[in-house]
């Protein structure tokens, strides 16, 4: 880190005026620069607790006043923003749902057109890079100036270590695209686990994001949403004493020589790549031999029968099933493609 990471953290939800005050208190006292807290939350299902929604803003406006902090809150509605500005808050968040509707973004453009409040753009919940890109112009293009985007994970299909898998190229190929916007890490988000957080924020910080935006709770385990991946004020606390610790650590000159197994990896690495090219010239092989028999291109049980013997297999060697059942999902993609590619030369 060159400079102080600029940090964003509150609860999830506001769901009291007590809870708001005491978790803001506690913030002033650690490096936090935003305090957060969600009013309207975006459920998934129905029947959930949806935020305590114009109240919430009142907690928010004494919350500011006595901390000095500015609050930050979601918006996904041009009314959401008009409300927050008449409880003088004026930072926002934009979160991944909206991000994903173009027809939202761009309402919520012409709501802030010309104007310089802080706005956090959310990536979208699908690994789609123009959507977020997409976005952020929209943005851009009405004037608005300070805009800061957030990396917090992608959905993706099946069982995976974090909440949502972080797709750590997406956020790198986002600032390539966007090198002057700041780019900040929630790692509450993609951790889905408290406990997860620490390490996702030190790789975020290594990787040099500007910022980090965390979940935080006085009282995680009776949050009324997202509980298991909220941490409390002392655990922000310490964990940038300890992202600052490692920091200084890592500006100490090294000496460590990673040539031999760096090396090491190339070669298995290409390795890999002529392996997978004799895979598709033999599924180039078996689409002439389906043409003539006129097979079924994709045969689901047979695939789901190799699938299963590969996850078995990695289980013995202790590999990730999750990250096994990807990479041979996209190989197999990858092959059905090549077999049609074959039966259209």
């Amino acid at each position: 880190m060159t400079k102080k990471p600029l940090i964003v953290a509150g609860p999830c939800s506001a769901e009291s005026r007590e809870q708001i005050l005491e978790t803001a208190q506690a913030l002033k006292d650690t490096a936090c620069d935003i305090f957060r807290a969600g009013v309207w939350k975006a459920r998934t299902r129905p029947g959930t607790f949806e935020g305590a929604g114009e109240e919430a803003l009142c907690w928010l406006q004494e919350a500011q006043a006595v901390t000095s902090l500015p609050a930050a809150v979601e918006v996904a509605l041009p009314k959401h923003v008009e409300l927050a500005l008449k409880y003088d808050i004026k930072t926002f968040w934009i979160g991944a749902r909206t991000t994903s509707n173009p027809f939202a973004m761009q309402q919520l453009a012409d709501c802030l057109r010309n104007t310089d409040y802080h706005i956090f753009v959310k990536n979208p919940c699908s690994p789609d890079l123009d959507l977020w890109l997409g976005a952020i112009e929209r943005l851009q293009l009405a004037g608005v100036g300070n805009i800061s985007a957030v990396h917090r994970g992608f959905h993706c299909y099946g069982h995976n270590v974090c909440r949502n898998t972080p797709l750590w190229q997406i956020a790198l190929d986002f600032h390539h695209e966007f090198p002057d916007i700041p780019l900040i890490c929630d790692p509450s988000h993609i951790a889905g686990k408290a406990k997860l957080v620490p390490l996702i924020s030190l790789i975020a910080l290594q990787q040099r994001y500007d910022g980090l935006m965390i979940e935080v709770h006085p009282n995680p385990e009776k949050a009324k949403s997202d509980a298991q991946q909220q941490i409390t004020p002392e655990q922000l606390k310490q964990l940038l004493a300890n992202l600052q610790h490692f920091e200084s650590e890592s500006t100490a000159t090294s000496t460590a020589d990673f040539s031999e197994a760096r090396s090491k990896i190339d070669e298995i690495d290409q390795q890999l790549l002529t392996l997978i090219d004799q895979r598709m010239q033999v599924s180039r092989q078996i689409a002439l031999q389906k043409k003539e028999t006129k097979e079924s291109l994709f045969q689901p049980d047979r695939y789901l029968r190799h699938l299963e013997s590969l996850l078995n297999y990695a289980e013995q060697m202790q590999l990730s099933s999750h990250f096994i059942a990807q990479l041979f999902a996209q190989i197999h993609d990858e092959s059905l493609l090549c077999q049609i590619d074959e039966l259209l030369a």
